[in-house]
Formats: C-alpha cells, structure tokens, sequence
C-alpha cells in the first residue's frame, strides 16, 4: 500500500503508523501478521523506515518518544515512525516483512 501526503507551508512534526495484527481482533481477516513502513520523499529517496514500533533501524529505542504522544500501537509487530517533516510530497509504504501479503492500514498523525 502507498499512502500520500502532503506538508504545507511549515514543518509538522508527525506519527506516521503502518497497522496489521491489531486489525484481527476487529474482524479483519487476512490483515497483516508483521507490516513494515518506508516513509520517502517527493524523489522516491527513502527518509526511514520502520519494523516493530519500539526500535528504530539502528537498534535503537523510539518507544519512548513514541508513547510520549500517546500513538503507540497495540501491537508490538506493527509500525511506527515519528518524524519532523519539512513542506513537500511524502508517502508512506506499507508491506508485509517477507513481501508477505494481506490489508494493512497507514495512518498519519501531525503533532501539535
């Protein structure tokens, strides 16, 4: 799934979430077990991405920041990313790790 948007006029700061296993318990079948999230920018260039919310690519903890806005996901395999964006075109790209298959939801958060 790819997922555009678009920052006017300022920088925003930005939750953007890919959604899988948290869909089953809402009656989604076939939602997917372990998504995983690219944010890029206008060119294509990835800007980061994003398997299991808690960490970022480098091993490092984002749970924290992330739970300080109070949009942590509900499950641990989903995805998050936060992020202060410059004025442009984004999207967000969604699959399942493996390039496995199924729905997943995108969904983009500015901060105050």
């Amino acid at each position: 799934m790819i997922a555009g948007f678009i920052i006017l006029n300022n920088p925003v700061k930005v939750v953007v979430r890919g959604i899988g296993p948290s869909l089953t318990p809402l009656g989604v079948n076939g939602a997917l077990a372990d998504p995983t999230l690219e944010l890029r920018g206008a060119n294509g260039a990835l800007i980061v991405a994003n398997d299991n919310w808690k960490t970022r690519p480098d091993g490092s903890s984002q749970q924290t920041e992330i739970e300080a806005t109070g949009l942590q996901p509900q499950n641990d395999l989903e995805s998050a990313i936060v992020s202060t964006l410059q004025p442009g075109n984004y999207t967000a790209q969604l699959r399942g790790k493996g390039d496995t298959t199924g729905i997943g939801v995108v969904e983009l958060y500015a901060l105050p």
